[in-house]
């Protein structure tokens, strides 16, 4: 699989825990730093973050990625939906979580399968 990291570097010890979690290897990690302007709308920084991938249509849509969206809510937010219209579906997405003791440092927690998520909430909307 693929990584897409818009979060905190990913250490030897992350992507063992992926590997752990998914049972699949890691064939590669995309960093791609996030650092949004607040000043100015999300809506076009996102796209240049999703952008700065370097995927063509046609590997957004085949190739196995996973995401690890950067930690402010608005802009994870917009880059899930952004990735949604480019991929056809929701990605999984990594979450990490600190770990108690200096320096600071980070943990995946699990890989959530979004897709999932929402199509098993389906069934609890409405008709």
């Amino acid at each position: 699989m693929i990584v897409l990291n818009f979060s905190h570097p990913l250490t030897p010890d992350h992507i063992a825990q992926l590997h752990a979690l998914t049972g699949q290897s890691v064939e590669r990690v995309v960093e791609i730093p996030t650092h949004l302007d607040t000043g100015k709308p999300f809506g076009p920084q996102v796209v240049e973050l999703a952008d700065r991938a370097g995927l063509s249509p046609a590997e957004w849509q085949t190739l196995p990625l996973v995401v690890v969206p950067p930690s402010l809510s608005f802009a994870a937010a917009l880059l899930i939906a952004e990735l949604h219209g480019r991929m056809g579906y929701f990605p999984p997405c990594v979450r990490l979580r600190p770990v108690e003791g200096i320096p600071p440092r980070y943990e995946i927690a699990e890989v959530m399968n979004l897709q999932a998520q929402r199509d098993s909430a389906r069934v609890r909307r409405s008709v």
